[in-house]
């Protein structure tokens, strides 16, 4: 089997679901979690509205500081407490904030591989 031959495929319907959706931004940039008050976002933090995830809710949605916003990784995470998995688009954002993001996405219960987008 060819891996990979749907690479493209995939990109452009992530592109194409951020596109034809409203991010609602629901946890600003340097807000604290409802629920642990430890956890801080390092960045806008939302989700695509009218869209839905593994959660119920909507597709989640990292925006970065990057004014030419591109979504060019994924984050495909495992969250022990909750038991559930989940994807989260990472869009318009730098390098340090992916890092800071992807470390964010490994702590405690939680478990996150980031994908990368290869393809343009």
């Amino acid at each position: 089997m060819q891996y990979g031959k749907y690479d493209n495929e995939f990109w452009e319907s992530c592109d194409e679901l951020v596109k034809s959706s409203e991010i609602v931004i629901d946890r600003p940039k340097n807000s604290v979690h409802p629920k642990y008050k430890d956890f801080i976002y390092p960045v806008d933090y939302g989700y695509l509205k009218e869209t839905k995830s593994m959660d119920g809710s909507g597709i989640d949605i990292w925006i970065g500081s990057l004014n030419d916003k591109k979504l060019d990784s994924i984050l495909c995470t495992i969250d022990l407490l909750k038991k559930d998995s989940e994807i989260k688009f990472l869009f318009g954002c730098d390098e340090n904030e992916k890092r800071i993001i992807y470390h964010l996405m490994n702590e405690k219960m939680m478990r996150a591989i980031m994908i990368e987008r290869s393809c343009r």
